[in-house]
Protein backbone atom coordinates (compact mmCIF):
# COMPACT_ATOMS: atom_id res chain seq x y z
CA UNK A 1 0.00 0.00 0.00
CA UNK A 2 1.45 3.22 -0.75
CA UNK A 3 2.23 5.49 2.16
CA UNK A 4 1.76 9.20 2.65
CA UNK A 5 4.19 12.18 3.61
CA UNK A 6 2.61 15.31 5.17
CA UNK A 7 3.63 18.78 4.09
CA UNK A 8 2.50 22.18 5.96
CA UNK A 9 3.22 25.74 4.94
CA UNK A 10 1.70 29.11 6.36
CA UNK A 11 -0.56 31.02 3.88
CA UNK A 12 -0.39 34.61 3.14
CA UNK A 13 -3.75 35.19 2.09
CA UNK A 14 -7.04 32.73 1.47
CA UNK A 15 -5.76 32.71 -2.25
CA UNK A 16 -2.29 32.32 -1.81
CA UNK A 17 -0.73 28.97 -3.85
CA UNK A 18 2.74 29.53 -3.33
CA UNK A 19 2.66 26.71 -1.15
CA UNK A 20 2.87 24.19 -4.34
CA UNK A 21 6.76 25.13 -3.90
CA UNK A 22 6.99 22.59 -1.40
CA UNK A 23 6.36 19.64 -4.02
CA UNK A 24 9.53 18.65 -4.97
CA UNK A 25 7.98 17.89 -8.25
CA UNK A 26 5.06 17.40 -10.90
CA UNK A 27 4.83 13.87 -10.17
CA UNK A 28 4.27 14.83 -6.13
CA UNK A 29 1.43 17.02 -7.49
CA UNK A 30 -0.38 14.47 -9.48
CA UNK A 31 0.08 12.38 -6.12
CA UNK A 32 -1.73 15.08 -3.79
CA UNK A 33 -4.44 13.76 -1.79
CA UNK A 34 -5.76 16.13 -0.16
CA UNK A 35 -4.75 20.11 0.89
CA UNK A 36 -6.06 20.74 4.76
CA UNK A 37 -6.26 24.20 5.55
CA UNK A 38 -6.81 27.15 7.84
CA UNK A 39 -8.28 30.11 6.67
CA UNK A 40 -8.68 33.80 8.56
CA UNK A 41 -12.12 34.14 8.12
CA UNK A 42 -15.11 33.81 10.64
CA UNK A 43 -15.51 30.26 10.07
CA UNK A 44 -19.71 30.88 10.24
CA UNK A 45 -22.31 30.76 7.24
CA UNK A 46 -21.25 33.96 5.31
CA UNK A 47 -16.63 32.45 5.50
CA UNK A 48 -16.20 33.32 1.99
CA UNK A 49 -12.43 32.74 2.61
CA UNK A 50 -12.96 28.79 2.38
CA UNK A 51 -14.89 29.15 -1.12
CA UNK A 52 -11.73 31.23 -2.15
CA UNK A 53 -9.26 28.77 -0.88
CA UNK A 54 -11.37 25.78 -2.20
CA UNK A 55 -11.50 27.74 -5.56
CA UNK A 56 -7.70 28.11 -5.90
CA UNK A 57 -6.81 24.74 -4.65
CA UNK A 58 -9.52 22.53 -6.44
CA UNK A 59 -7.27 22.59 -9.75
CA UNK A 60 -4.45 21.44 -8.00
CA UNK A 61 -5.68 18.23 -6.26
CA UNK A 62 -9.50 17.20 -8.07
CA UNK A 63 -7.93 16.15 -11.30
CA UNK A 64 -6.40 13.58 -9.22
CA UNK A 65 -9.43 12.07 -7.42
CA UNK A 66 -8.30 14.27 -3.97
CA UNK A 67 -10.34 16.97 -2.01
CA UNK A 68 -9.51 20.04 -0.71
CA UNK A 69 -10.95 20.46 3.71
CA UNK A 70 -10.71 24.12 4.63
CA UNK A 71 -11.76 25.64 7.89
CA UNK A 72 -12.54 28.79 8.45
CA UNK A 73 -11.61 31.14 11.83
CA UNK A 74 -7.97 31.68 12.59
CA UNK A 75 -8.85 34.07 15.93
CA UNK A 76 -6.10 34.26 18.65
CA UNK A 77 -2.79 33.03 17.83
CA UNK A 78 -4.01 30.93 14.99
CA UNK A 79 -1.94 30.95 11.41
CA UNK A 80 -3.38 30.80 8.16
CA UNK A 81 -1.84 27.52 6.75
CA UNK A 82 -2.30 24.37 4.58
CA UNK A 83 -1.42 20.88 5.29
CA UNK A 84 -0.13 18.62 1.86
CA UNK A 85 -1.00 14.88 1.86
CA UNK A 86 0.81 13.28 -0.66
CA UNK A 87 1.08 9.67 -1.44
CA UNK A 88 4.60 8.49 -1.92
CA UNK A 89 6.22 4.69 -2.78
CA UNK A 90 7.01 2.48 0.51
CA UNK A 91 10.26 3.66 2.00
CA UNK A 92 11.73 0.23 2.93
CA UNK A 93 14.79 1.38 4.38
CA UNK A 94 15.12 4.73 5.68
CA UNK A 95 18.23 7.72 4.42
CA UNK A 96 20.72 6.11 5.98
CA UNK A 97 19.59 2.73 4.48
CA UNK A 98 20.38 0.69 7.38
CA UNK A 99 16.45 0.47 8.84
CA UNK A 100 13.32 -0.90 7.36
CA UNK A 101 10.19 0.86 8.77
CA UNK A 102 8.06 -2.08 9.58
CA UNK A 103 4.51 0.36 9.73
CA UNK A 104 3.53 3.44 8.53
CA UNK A 105 0.73 6.31 8.23
CA UNK A 106 -1.60 5.38 5.46
CA UNK A 107 -4.34 7.83 4.24
CA UNK A 108 -7.69 8.08 1.71
CA UNK A 109 -9.71 10.43 0.51
CA UNK A 110 -13.23 9.90 -1.32
CA UNK A 111 -16.49 12.51 -0.99
CA UNK A 112 -20.47 11.25 -0.80
CA UNK A 113 -22.85 12.15 -3.01
CA UNK A 114 -24.18 15.26 -2.83
CA UNK A 115 -27.28 16.23 -0.42
CA UNK A 116 -30.56 17.43 -0.70
CA UNK A 117 -31.02 20.42 1.37
CA UNK A 118 -33.83 17.94 3.28
CA UNK A 119 -31.26 15.79 4.10
CA UNK A 120 -28.23 17.64 5.33
CA UNK A 121 -28.31 17.01 9.43
CA UNK A 122 -30.57 13.96 9.32
CA UNK A 123 -29.94 9.93 9.70
CA UNK A 124 -29.36 10.01 6.05
CA UNK A 125 -26.78 12.47 6.40
CA UNK A 126 -25.25 10.18 8.72
CA UNK A 127 -25.80 6.97 7.10
CA UNK A 128 -23.95 8.54 3.94
CA UNK A 129 -21.22 9.05 5.61
CA UNK A 130 -21.18 5.74 7.69
CA UNK A 131 -21.31 3.99 4.41
CA UNK A 132 -18.71 5.95 2.72
CA UNK A 133 -16.40 5.48 5.45
CA UNK A 134 -16.67 2.20 6.02
CA UNK A 135 -16.23 1.96 2.06
CA UNK A 136 -13.11 3.43 2.33
CA UNK A 137 -11.40 1.34 5.53
CA UNK A 138 -12.34 -1.54 3.91
CA UNK A 139 -11.88 -1.45 0.22
CA UNK A 140 -8.42 1.59 0.05
CA UNK A 141 -6.85 1.13 3.15
CA UNK A 142 -7.96 -2.36 4.04
CA UNK A 143 -8.17 -1.25 8.06
CA UNK A 144 -8.80 -4.85 9.85
CA UNK A 145 -8.95 -2.70 13.57
CA UNK A 146 -11.29 0.87 13.63
CA UNK A 147 -8.19 1.17 16.33
CA UNK A 148 -5.95 1.99 14.13
CA UNK A 149 -7.69 5.01 12.39
CA UNK A 150 -6.48 8.05 14.19
CA UNK A 151 -9.16 10.57 12.03
CA UNK A 152 -11.62 10.72 9.83
CA UNK A 153 -11.99 13.86 8.87
CA UNK A 154 -15.31 15.30 7.10
CA UNK A 155 -16.10 18.67 5.28
CA UNK A 156 -19.82 18.57 5.36
CA UNK A 157 -22.36 21.12 3.99
CA UNK A 158 -24.72 23.50 5.28
CA UNK A 159 -27.94 25.18 4.28
CA UNK A 160 -28.00 28.41 2.75
CA UNK A 161 -31.51 30.24 2.53
CA UNK A 162 -31.73 29.66 -0.42
CA UNK A 163 -31.69 25.73 0.17
CA UNK A 164 -34.22 25.90 3.09
CA UNK A 165 -36.70 27.96 0.44
CA UNK A 166 -36.15 25.44 -1.81
CA UNK A 167 -36.85 22.43 0.16
CA UNK A 168 -40.07 24.69 1.10
CA UNK A 169 -41.13 25.16 -2.59
CA UNK A 170 -40.71 21.24 -2.84
CA UNK A 171 -42.74 20.71 0.20
CA UNK A 172 -39.70 19.84 2.27
CA UNK A 173 -38.85 20.74 5.72
CA UNK A 174 -35.18 21.30 6.48
CA UNK A 175 -33.78 20.21 10.14
CA UNK A 176 -34.08 24.33 11.08
CA UNK A 177 -34.47 27.25 9.08
CA UNK A 178 -31.79 29.05 11.09
CA UNK A 179 -28.58 28.75 8.76
CA UNK A 180 -25.65 29.12 11.55
CA UNK A 181 -27.11 26.32 13.39
CA UNK A 182 -27.67 24.07 10.11
CA UNK A 183 -23.52 23.92 10.37
CA UNK A 184 -23.79 22.27 14.01
CA UNK A 185 -26.31 19.68 12.79
CA UNK A 186 -24.24 18.76 9.91
CA UNK A 187 -21.43 18.72 11.78
CA UNK A 188 -23.19 16.71 14.21
CA UNK A 189 -24.73 14.27 11.56
CA UNK A 190 -21.32 13.63 9.68
CA UNK A 191 -19.84 12.70 13.09
CA UNK A 192 -22.27 10.11 13.91
CA UNK A 193 -21.93 8.37 10.67
CA UNK A 194 -18.21 8.16 11.20
CA UNK A 195 -19.26 6.78 14.98
CA UNK A 196 -20.94 4.00 13.03
CA UNK A 197 -18.55 2.80 10.40
CA UNK A 198 -15.73 2.71 13.46
CA UNK A 199 -17.90 0.92 15.80
CA UNK A 200 -17.86 3.10 18.23
CA UNK A 201 -21.90 2.94 18.26
CA UNK A 202 -23.96 0.61 17.00
CA UNK A 203 -24.80 0.82 13.34
CA UNK A 204 -28.55 1.00 13.56
CA UNK A 205 -31.08 3.75 13.38
CA UNK A 206 -32.19 4.35 16.37
CA UNK A 207 -29.01 4.57 17.59
CA UNK A 208 -27.71 7.34 15.13
CA UNK A 209 -31.39 8.81 15.90
CA UNK A 210 -30.99 8.76 19.75
CA UNK A 211 -27.25 10.74 19.39
CA UNK A 212 -29.22 14.03 16.71
CA UNK A 213 -31.78 13.63 19.34
CA UNK A 214 -28.89 14.22 22.08
CA UNK A 215 -27.36 16.62 19.90
CA UNK A 216 -24.20 14.99 20.65
CA UNK A 217 -23.66 14.77 24.11
CA UNK A 218 -24.33 10.71 25.01
CA UNK A 219 -23.05 9.34 21.14
CA UNK A 220 -19.67 10.82 19.81
CA UNK A 221 -16.56 9.60 17.98
CA UNK A 222 -13.43 9.99 19.45
CA UNK A 223 -12.05 10.67 15.79
CA UNK A 224 -14.37 12.43 13.87
CA UNK A 225 -13.10 15.85 13.05
CA UNK A 226 -16.14 17.73 10.94
CA UNK A 227 -16.69 21.03 10.03
CA UNK A 228 -19.22 23.08 7.65
CA UNK A 229 -19.26 25.13 4.79
CA UNK A 230 -21.33 26.63 1.55
CA UNK A 231 -18.15 25.69 -0.74
CA UNK A 232 -19.50 22.13 -1.29
CA UNK A 233 -22.84 20.04 -1.82
CA UNK A 234 -21.11 16.75 -0.61
CA UNK A 235 -18.64 15.41 1.81
CA UNK A 236 -15.59 15.08 1.29
CA UNK A 237 -13.87 13.20 3.71
CA UNK A 238 -9.97 12.15 4.51
CA UNK A 239 -8.83 8.80 6.38
CA UNK A 240 -5.50 8.68 8.46
CA UNK A 241 -4.51 5.37 9.93
CA UNK A 242 -1.82 3.39 10.99
CA UNK A 243 -0.67 0.52 8.43
CA UNK A 244 1.53 -2.34 8.61
CA UNK A 245 1.22 -2.79 4.73
CA UNK A 246 2.36 1.21 4.50
CA UNK A 247 6.35 1.55 5.18
CA UNK A 248 6.92 5.29 5.80
CA UNK A 249 8.30 7.34 8.50
CA UNK A 250 5.00 8.89 9.53
CA UNK A 251 2.96 7.90 12.74
CA UNK A 252 -0.11 9.11 14.05
CA UNK A 253 -1.87 8.93 17.82
CA UNK A 254 -5.66 10.19 18.74
CA UNK A 255 -7.65 11.03 21.84
CA UNK A 256 -9.79 13.74 22.82
CA UNK A 257 -9.88 16.84 25.27
CA UNK A 258 -12.47 16.48 27.93
CA UNK A 259 -13.49 20.12 28.16
CA UNK A 260 -11.97 23.19 26.84
CA UNK A 261 -9.04 23.64 29.03
CA UNK A 262 -7.76 19.70 29.03
CA UNK A 263 -4.29 20.34 29.29
CA UNK A 264 -3.53 17.42 30.35
CA UNK A 265 -4.85 14.82 27.52
CA UNK A 266 -2.92 17.24 25.32
CA UNK A 267 0.30 16.66 27.35
CA UNK A 268 -0.49 12.93 27.57
CA UNK A 269 -0.79 12.55 23.89
CA UNK A 270 2.18 14.65 23.29
CA UNK A 271 3.92 12.43 25.69
CA UNK A 272 3.95 9.49 23.54
CA UNK A 273 5.92 11.08 20.37
CA UNK A 274 9.04 9.36 20.55
CA UNK A 275 12.43 11.05 21.44
CA UNK A 276 13.85 12.31 18.71
CA UNK A 277 10.82 12.43 16.86
CA UNK A 278 9.45 15.63 14.78
CA UNK A 279 6.02 17.06 15.42
CA UNK A 280 4.35 17.64 11.92
CA UNK A 281 0.63 18.28 12.89
CA UNK A 282 -2.06 18.37 15.50
CA UNK A 283 -5.62 18.08 14.83
CA UNK A 284 -8.09 19.44 17.08
CA UNK A 285 -12.04 20.10 17.65
CA UNK A 286 -13.43 22.93 20.11
CA UNK A 287 -16.69 23.80 20.89
CA UNK A 288 -18.58 25.92 24.26
CA UNK A 289 -19.95 23.45 26.25
CA UNK A 290 -23.57 23.46 25.69
CA UNK A 291 -24.40 23.63 29.72
CA UNK A 292 -22.62 26.65 29.69
CA UNK A 293 -19.91 25.69 32.29
CA UNK A 294 -16.60 24.63 32.60
CA UNK A 295 -15.53 22.68 35.59
CA UNK A 296 -18.18 23.75 37.23
CA UNK A 297 -17.90 27.57 36.26
CA UNK A 298 -19.65 29.87 33.92
CA UNK A 299 -18.88 30.81 30.86
CA UNK A 300 -20.04 33.08 28.26
CA UNK A 301 -19.60 31.63 24.94
CA UNK A 302 -23.16 30.83 24.48
CA UNK A 303 -24.45 34.19 25.11
CA UNK A 304 -21.90 36.48 23.69
CA UNK A 305 -24.34 38.54 20.68
CA UNK A 306 -21.09 39.82 19.29
CA UNK A 307 -18.97 36.89 18.70
CA UNK A 308 -20.31 33.06 18.14
CA UNK A 309 -19.41 30.84 20.53
CA UNK A 310 -17.95 28.53 17.96
CA UNK A 311 -15.25 31.46 17.37
CA UNK A 312 -14.39 32.07 21.02
CA UNK A 313 -13.81 28.00 21.86
CA UNK A 314 -11.47 28.19 18.71
CA UNK A 315 -9.57 30.61 20.35
CA UNK A 316 -9.47 29.70 23.31
CA UNK A 317 -8.59 26.00 22.26
CA UNK A 318 -5.94 27.41 20.08
CA UNK A 319 -3.84 29.07 21.88
CA UNK A 320 -3.83 26.05 24.61
CA UNK A 321 -2.68 23.63 22.17
CA UNK A 322 -0.37 25.93 20.38
CA UNK A 323 1.16 26.93 24.08
CA UNK A 324 1.13 22.86 23.78
CA UNK A 325 2.41 22.26 20.80
CA UNK A 326 4.86 25.29 20.48
CA UNK A 327 3.91 26.57 16.96
CA UNK A 328 0.91 28.25 15.80
CA UNK A 329 0.04 27.01 12.49
CA UNK A 330 -2.34 23.84 14.12
CA UNK A 331 -5.38 23.04 12.85
CA UNK A 332 -8.03 23.68 15.65
CA UNK A 333 -11.74 23.82 13.92
CA UNK A 334 -14.89 24.77 15.88
CA UNK A 335 -18.12 23.28 16.54
CA UNK A 336 -17.14 19.42 17.80
CA UNK A 337 -21.12 18.51 18.33
CA UNK A 338 -20.47 14.22 18.44
CA UNK A 339 -16.53 14.78 18.10
CA UNK A 340 -15.71 14.20 21.35
CA UNK A 341 -17.69 14.27 24.54
CA UNK A 342 -20.09 17.25 24.92
CA UNK A 343 -17.91 20.56 25.62
CA UNK A 344 -14.13 18.48 24.21
CA UNK A 345 -13.06 17.56 21.50
CA UNK A 346 -10.99 15.27 19.48
CA UNK A 347 -7.51 14.72 19.00
CA UNK A 348 -5.11 13.48 15.76
CA UNK A 349 -1.39 14.12 16.49
CA UNK A 350 0.64 13.47 13.45
CA UNK A 351 4.72 13.16 13.94
CA UNK A 352 7.57 11.71 11.73
CA UNK A 353 10.37 8.97 13.30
Amino acid sequence: MPGVKILKATTAHPGDTSPLSLLSSANDEQQLLAVIGKTEGNGCVNDFTRMLSSTVWDPHVLPSGGVTVFSGGTEGVLSPHVSFIVTEPDHHQDESNTSTYEQGLAAAVGHTRGLQPWEMGTIVHARLVAAKVSSMLHDDLQVQDPADVHMVLVKCPLLTTAKIVSGLNQGKDCVTTDTYKSMAWSRLAAALGVAVALGEIPDTDDAILAGLESYGKTAWSSRASCSSGAELEDNHIVILASSKSASNPYRGLHGFMNDAIDLESLLKLKQQIPAGAKQVQIFVKAEPSTDGLIRGNRHTMMTDSDIQGTRHARAAVGGLVSGVWGSSDVYVSGGAEGQGPMGGGSVCVVYKV
